[in-house]
């Protein structure tokens, strides 16, 4: 990474372009981002791990020689000798060569299930031992950033994990030990286990793997003692424990490169070695005898000298003047800071402040000089939001301008200065040293007008992310005092914000998407986007609450709304009847588990004490739902952005402990807003007693009871970014805590952006819950009446989704499998199933698939005819939506666009192989060439990814290298035809049975002898339901 920093300082300085640069590294990859190297476990990638594309280096004339070590500098002759054998001569040369992964010595490294956390190499040997069967338990040496770092990957891969700390504290460089058992405590939450003071002393072997001819890991031992049996059993070992700097070039020079005291090539002030004309930057550099393992020294050290070679400063030579080891990052979930001199020398007279706050997982200790007039530094836990603003103040080391309780207790108050009232001079991005005036210099005289462009102009947000908060502060704040609003529009079909459309669509009595289109669009012959067709999809039922199929409403609903279901993997279904407060009887157990066995359905208990039930097919959902609204059963909306559920525990009906019915108060609850849609979904809680066994304050709204009543907390949620609720009212009766909660959620829902929790929504209010507080308790604005009387409308408009769609034959006709086929027959297979622990699921989704072949080559390779096939008349195929056409055994969607104009695709989506585009988005997207033509392209949206196909040329419009096959279509006389090759061409480029995805795919022991007709398997169970750990409920 120092390498690609410094080479990008000599491309910007070099302006006469009179360096000639050429690289040598000893991975198979280019230079890669070893600071997210996590992120490899998600996209497993190595092209998207690169810190610059190939491109780069060919557009900036760089020679680069990867997998080509240098092993020898001859530093008299300026010549370096490659593992290629060849001699290369240079003029000054630069060593960026890192640093390696430290292991105990006599470490069993080659033994198998034995790896180091550090390359590419180590992730793709870890991934692959992680999807052994036979590999369940991972253990992780080291309990540092990297160790934390490594724990993260194996829990991912759904692994149990424990982790080994020899210190008597995680992260003991960065944390104190109070910070360090918090973040302690946090990990393990996640289900990992942590053993700190100790380290296992041997590594014991187990069989020999017949296939590499080595041991395979056992187990470890905390001790050397032969008599000790006391064997810990693990599949995987990770060492973790640090780097050791790549200093093997001063052994393999000609003597002139010294070596630091503890390791690492000797260099000056200016990262000079000890041998003329030859530098060393990043990890692999002592200077004063310290090895920096952190991205922003490294940068710094290549900025000295590219500064120093290119003479950018002419009077002066730049130098390093070592850098601190200020850190803010995210671990586990957790966010963890460390900042300026954090355990200072007994002999500096320091005071320290901490905060704790246990009920959020806080913890904060500034350390000030001893009269609080300055800040050294500062650990942080749990709350990192002011990282930036206390780094500036102890960089700067300027006497404070408030009082050191300030710190601290006005963050917590809401009442912290944001980024932009910082001075121009504080760093914000100190992984490439940043500063807020660059980035203001670069917004003003470059004409950035997006973050993005920020980003890619300065580089600040690019490195570990961290600033990008920061980042954003100060472009709204700068295009604020440019005089340029900085907007918050829906999309590029609207200059409206999603609160803005809002209020016109209620003021004006817009009542359809094409009267929103007529009154706010930009372009009012737009197709519209996949963005903007659900956010007014949601105002629009948020207004009026009408049945979100009906009056052509179909097809503005985003992808689970279609068709009032769940789309899972393989574009099946799953339903979810209504079960207000977890209170079911056993007669409707009974009707679930009757539909879930004639349907041959998997069936699973929520975290929202519902019952989902998977692997529905489109075609059969009006059936099913006939048999539960038969049964007084509703649709529990879990598709929906509207309230999913009101949880509850038993409350005082049952509970000894229990002071209210907290499960009579969640039914009336959820029945009150029950489909009611709001900008994201809404989830409530009731708790019977301060226990909160039914997780109240970690939803939307929840009550907790009292002796006096209840108290009403708002904003909770979980989820990626999880937030404790805020205490509204406390002791109010439970008539009061429902119109409360009526106001709140209407003002919510009148006012958020597309897309928001209530947790960020509040969080974006000016003054936070206080402001909120004053607007639905205090009647600030003047609207609680109005506020009361919508949500009385919209409570008093509810009618169950499902009975109207199951007594309405014409909505049940969207629910048909194939316009020109009988479904009634047997089924076409999706996906294969497998059956697992009783019940069926969907064979697991490969890594990778293959592109699937190209209709027109085939058709030019075999110098094929193609005639024109009739597939129904114009009027089966509504406006705006896509319906498929079956023939023989290759599925083609069919779309009409709002305007009726006709195209046509294969149905499969290319990149999962499921049989969904049909259910997709039909948009546009305009743009303009470098030559002034505007080009249009209408597009489906991929349900199940959000890909955008172009319908004409089939081609990613989101860069992805996947297409899809096109057809040309043609109408007369209200007669629809596509022009297609012979049956077997079709089948053999797009045939269902050939590409959907199957279990051989994924597991080399599958069989190829499954009947076609069933593909159902029984398979060993997995340690994971679905192939996916992160089903959205």
């Amino acid at each position: 990474m120092a390498a690609v920093a410094f080479m990008e300082k000599v491309i910007a300085y070099d302006t006469e372009k009179e360096f000639c640069i050429k690289v040598f590294g000893d991975e198979p990859e280019l230079a890669y981002n070893r600071v997210g190297l996590t992120q490899y476990f998600t996209h497993q990638d190595p092209e998207k791990q690169l810190m610059k594309p190939r491109s780069w280096y060919q557009e900036n004339q760089i020679e680069a020689h990867i997998g080509d070590l240098i092993e020898e500098i001859d530093t008299k002759k300026k010549l370096v000798r490659a593992k290629s054998a060849s001699w290369v001569s240079y003029d000054i040369c630069v060593i960026a060569t890192g640093s390696s992964a430290a292991v105990p010595p006599n470490a069993p490294i080659n033994m198998d299930g034995v790896f180091c956390y550090r390359t590419i190499e180590d992730l793709e040997n870890i991934i692959e031992w992680a999807a052994r069967q036979d590999v369940q338990k991972a253990t992780i040496i080291g309990g540092g950033l990297l160790g934390l770092e490594a724990a993260k990957a194996a829990l991912d891969l759904d692994l149990k994990v424990s982790i080994y700390e020899r210190a008597d504290r995680l992260m003991c460089r960065q944390l104190d030990r109070d910070a360090s058992q918090l973040l302690e405590s946090e990990i393990n939450k996640l289900g990992i286990t942590t053993s700190i003071g100790y380290c296992p002393d041997q590594v014991v072997g187990g069989d020999i793997n017949p296939a590499t001819n080595k041991t395979r890991i056992k187990g470890i031992k905390m001790s050397t003692d032969p008599t000790d049996d006391s064997l810990v059993p693990t599949d995987m070992l990770i060492y973790s424990i640090g780097i050791r700097p790549r200093d093997q070039l001063c052994a393999g020079s000609d003597g002139l490169l010294r070596l630091g005291p503890r390791g690492g090539i000797e260099v000056d002030e200016c990262m000079a070695t000890s041998a003329p004309d030859v530098y060393a930057i990043g990890e692999c550099a002592a200077f004063n005898g310290m090895c920096y393992g952190l991205v922003a020294p490294c940068n710094d050290m290549a900025d000295v000298v590219a500064m120093n070679l290119t003479k950018h400063q002419p009077t002066s030579k730049a130098v390093f003047k070592g850098n601190d080891m200020s850190t803010k990052l995210k671990l586990m979930g957790v966010y963890v800071a460390s900042f300026g001199n954090v355990f200072p020398d007994a002999s500096l007279k320091t005071q320290p402040l901490t905060y704790r706050d246990p009920f959020k997982s806080v913890y904060k200790k500034y350390i000030f000089t001893q009269d609080g007039k300055k800040l050294l530094g500062g650990i942080m836990v749990g709350d990192t939001n002011d990282y930036v603003k206390l780094l500036a103040y102890t960089r700067s080391g300027k006497t404070l301008d408030r009082e050191p309780s300030e710190l601290i207790l006005g963050v917590q108050s809401g009442e912290a200065e944001g980024a932009e009232s910082l001075p121009d001079d504080t760093q914000i991005c100190s992984c490439f040293n940043i500063a807020k005036g660059d980035i203001r210099k670069a917004i003003r005289e470059e004409g950035l007008t997006t973050v993005d462009q920020v980003k890619a102009f300065t580089k600040a947000g690019t490195g570990c992310g961290g600033c990008v908060p920061s980042v954003t502060e100060i472009f709204e704040a700068e295009m604020k005092a440019l005089g340029k609003t900085v907007t918050n529009t829906v999309c590029r079909d609207f200059k409206y914000s999603r609160a803005e459309l809002f209020t016109i669509a209620k003021v004006k009595g817009l009542r359809s998407y094409g009267d929103i289109v007529a009154h706010c669009a930009v372009d009012k012959d737009t197709l519209g986007c996949e963005i903007c067709k659900p956010t007014c999809a949601s105002i629009l039922a948020s207004l009026y609450n009408e049945n979100v199929l009906d009056a052509g409403r179909g097809a503005l609903q985003e992808t689970n709304d279609r068709y009032l279901a769940n789309i899972q993997r393989g574009g099946l279904y799953s339903v979810v009847p209504r079960i207000a407060a977890g209170e079911i009887t056993p007669d409707k157990l009974a009707v679930i588990a009757q539909v879930a066995k004639q349907y041959s359905l998997y069936t699973k208990i929520t975290g929202a004490q519902r019952i989902d039930i998977f692997g529905a097919r489109k075609e059969d959902l009006p059936d099913i739902w006939e048999i539960f609204v038969d049964a007084g059963m509703e649709s529990g909306q879990a598709y929906g952005k509207a309230l999913r559920a009101v949880k509850s525990c038993v409350g005082s009906t049952w509970c000894r402990f229990g002071q209210q019915d907290s499960v009579g108060c969640a039914i009336r609850l959820e029945n009150r807003y029950k489909g009611i849609r709001s900008p994201h979904k809404i989830k409530g809680g009731v708790s019977g007693c301060i226990r909160e066994c039914s997780e109240a304050q970690g939803k939307d709204f929840g009550l907790i009871a009292t002796e006096q009543g209840f108290n009403v907390y708002v904003g909770g949620n979980g989820g990626t970014k999880p937030r404790h609720a805020d205490l509204l009212i406390s002791s109010v009766s439970e008539k009061n805590a429902f119109k409360y909660i009526d106001r709140f959620l209407m003002y919510y829902i009148r006012t958020a952006d597309k897309l928001q929790r209530t947790a960020r929504w509040i969080e974006k209010l000016p003054g936070g819950v206080d402001y909120l507080r004053k607007v639905i308790i205090d009647d600030h604005l003047g609207i609680c009446e109005e506020l009361d009387t919508q949500m009385e409308q919209l409570v008093g408009a509810y009618e169950d989704e499902w009975t109207r769609i199951v007594k309405t034959p014409e909505l049940r006709k969207r629910f048909q499998e194939f316009v020109n086929a009988d479904s009634n027959g047997a089924k076409v297979p999706m996906i294969e199933m497998i059956e697992e622990r009783g019940q069926l699921r969907p064979a697991d989704w490969p890594k990778q698939v293959d592109a699937m072949p190209s209709l027109e080559e085939q058709v030019k390779s075999k110098s094929a005819t193609l005639d024109w096939m009739h597939v129904g008349s114009t009027d089966i195929y509504p406006k705006d939506e896509g319906r498929v056409v079956k023939i023989h055994d290759v599925q083609i969607a069919v779309y009409q666009t709002a305007k009726g104009d006709f195209y046509a695709t294969q149905n499969m989506c290319p990149i999962k192989r499921d049989l969904v585009l049909s259910s997709g988005f039909i948009g546009e997207l305009k743009a303009t060439s470098d030559d002034g033509q505007q080009n249009t392209s209408v597009y489906v949206s991929c349900p199940i990814h959000k890909k955008n196909f172009d319908l004409r040329t089939g081609k990613c419009l989101n860069g992805d290298a996947h297409s899809i096959n096109t057809f040309n279509v043609k109408v007369e006389n209200n007669q629809v035809y596509l022009l297609l090759p012979s049956i077997k061409i079709l089948n053999d480029v797009l045939g269902t049975e050939k590409y959907i995805i199957k279990k051989s795919m994924t597991s080399p022991m599958a069989t190829s002898t499954v009947a076609a007709s069933s593909l159902v398997e029984k398979q060993t169970p997995l340690t994971t339901a679905g192939g996916n750990p992160s089903m959205d409920w």
